[in-house]
């Protein structure tokens, strides 16, 4: 079996090269934080409510699945070309030029309408407490706020990645640890809860099939983020070292504090609970973890909740502004994008990026016009939608590039991080992100009158990202890659060329075709 051959050492200082300055700890909380969010704060009890206690526990436990090989399947490819464009990266090198293309900027449209979405979030949080200030300047503050932390380095968006994760997961543990406190009857009870509300109506099973589709895309958009660690593998100190690191140990404590979090809220209230039916916008602070605290008798640490949920609207726009801007910045030194894209200030920022990054998260100014209730279901429905494209994108890449890798006499022994139980893992992921994704909303089409708004609110981005890959095939008249074709930059001969530990720029834009 033979190594991975490069086409260039070291390369040359120049003036589009990331910093590499975000360490171990910044990946590690960039991965847990991108994960532990509203999806898990407010959607949880919507997904309760619909598909009962115990098949929401059995959809976060199949999702959290498919998001494990997802995360796998990122991790071989990160630490095997670590760069800051990772997903079209890997999709025009081993997929299609303009599959890549088009998921690059699929990509960068899904995370910058996420800082839309979580800039009208704060809006109907602040609400909670400022009920009679105009929700656009909530906006403006929060949008700046986004912006500054991203400007000044990348560095500056860890360190405060870092600091928001922090505090969401101890707000977690204090929630399991007060969650079993009351289930064992130490806390505001005359006895166990046991499993009685379990038993309750339907329980612990609701709904059909189309229930736990549309829980599944609720559930799904409570992982949304832990693909994060692959756009900041291209600004590690060490990707093929810490990728890994970040992928293995915080995915398994995501999914124990997803699952132990719906499994205490399932047993602690009943799925017929009004108020877990609460799943109006006008309702985004009204949440599961609250509703606890509240039964709990602890008033004022419910009203503590609530500001940790404004914190995991302010984490979700600042990751959300990092992945836009970078996925644009790489798809400019790609060729894929307006050159001017690819300008660095001496920070290592790409501030134009960054602007027009900034410039569509302004979509939340609709606000201003209609109700704050309809764009953020609108631009929700968007960037759910197109996360399940980029998840499928990653199971089709990891796929053909571990094929390829093979095909050409490689040995998977040599690779920096070897994604298991292949080829099972990217066929589910991608089987299962499949079944979700065209399953979202097809009810609309057997009722007697087509809801068409509902229909296009739910698959726009399907028919987007479509046209910019037939596009891109006709004017560029990009292919299907073959095998065959397919070019590898691999580890052993980075390190022997001193490339990959604390080299400046990843080793995939150092040795371009």
């Amino acid at each position: 079996m033979k190594t991975p051959t490069t086409d260039s050492g070291t390369p040359p200082a120049g003036k589009n090269q990331l910093h590499r300055v975000l360490k171990a700890r910044h990946l590690t909380m960039i991965a847990l934080g991108g994960a532990i969010g509203t999806g898990l704060f407010i959607a949880s009890g919507a997904a309760i409510a619909q598909a009962g206690p115990g098949g929401a526990l059995t959809v976060y436990l199949l999702i959290g699945l498919m998001v494990y090989f997802i995360m796998t399947s990122l991790g071989e490819l990160a630490t095997f070309m670590p760069v800051s464009g990772s997903f079209c990266t890997y999709a025009s090198r081993y997929v299609d030029g303009g599959f890549g293309f088009a998921l690059g900027w699929n990509f960068w449209l899904s995370w910058a309408t996420v800082v839309a979405v979580d800039v009208v979030a704060a809006q109907l949080v602040m609400a909670y407490w400022f009920p009679d200030t105009p929700g656009w300047i909530w906006s403006v503050v929060f949008l700046a706020l986004t912006f500054g932390l991203n400007a000044f380095s990348a560095r500056s968006f860890g360190e405060a990645e870092y600091w928001f994760a922090i505090i969401k997961v101890v707000a977690v543990l204090c929630f399991i640890v007060l969650g079993v406190a009351m289930l064992v009857g130490i806390i505001h009870s005359d006895a166990p809860v046991g499993l009685r509300n379990w038993t309750v109506g339907d329980a612990p099973f609701v709904g059909n099939a189309a229930t736990w589709v549309g829980v599944a895309m609720v559930v799904a958009y409570s992982f949304q983020g832990t693909e994060l660690v692959g756009v900041a593998a291209g600004e590690s100190e060490n990707p093929r070292r810490n990728v890994p690191r970040a992928i293995n140990h915080v995915f398994w404590r995501i999914l124990l504090f997803y699952v132990l979090a719906i499994l205490i809220i399932g047993l602690l209230i009943p799925y017929t609970d009004p108020q877990l039916l609460r799943n109006e916008v006008e309702d985004i602070a009204v949440s599961p973890f609250t509703l606890v605290f509240q039964h709990a008798g602890l008033l004022s640490a419910a009203t503590v909740m609530n500001a940790v949920i404004l914190t995991s609207v302010l984490s979700a726009g600042n990751s959300g502004m990092y992945a836009a801007t970078r996925m644009l910045f790489n798809m400019a030194v790609e060729g894929q994008a307006p050159a001017v894209f690819k300008r660095l200030t001496g920070n290592g920022v790409p501030l134009y990026a960054l602007l027009a990054t900034t410039a569509l998260a302004c979509l939340c100014m609709f606000s201003v016009v209609y109700s704050p209730k309809a764009v953020y279901i609108w631009l929700l429905n968007f960037a759910g939608m197109t996360e399940f494209i980029v998840w499928l994108s990653i199971a089709v890449s990891h796929y053909r590039f571990r094929q390829g890798y093979i095909k050409h006499g490689y040995d998977t022994a040599n690779l920096p991080y070897k994604a298991g139980l292949f080829p099972f893992g990217p066929l589910f992921a991608f089987v299962l992100c499949l079944l979700v994704t065209l399953g979202q909303n097809y009810q609309a089409f057997l009722d007697e009158r087509i809801d068409w708004i509902g229909v296009v609110s739910t698959y726009l981005a399907i028919p987007l990202f479509l046209a910019f890959w037939i596009g891109h095939r006709l004017v560029k008249k990009s292919r299907w890659i073959r095998y065959e074709d397919m070019q590898f930059y691999g580890f052993e001969a980075d390190r022997a060329a001193g490339v990959g530990q604390d080299a400046p720029v990843a080793a995939g834009q150092a040795a371009r075709t």
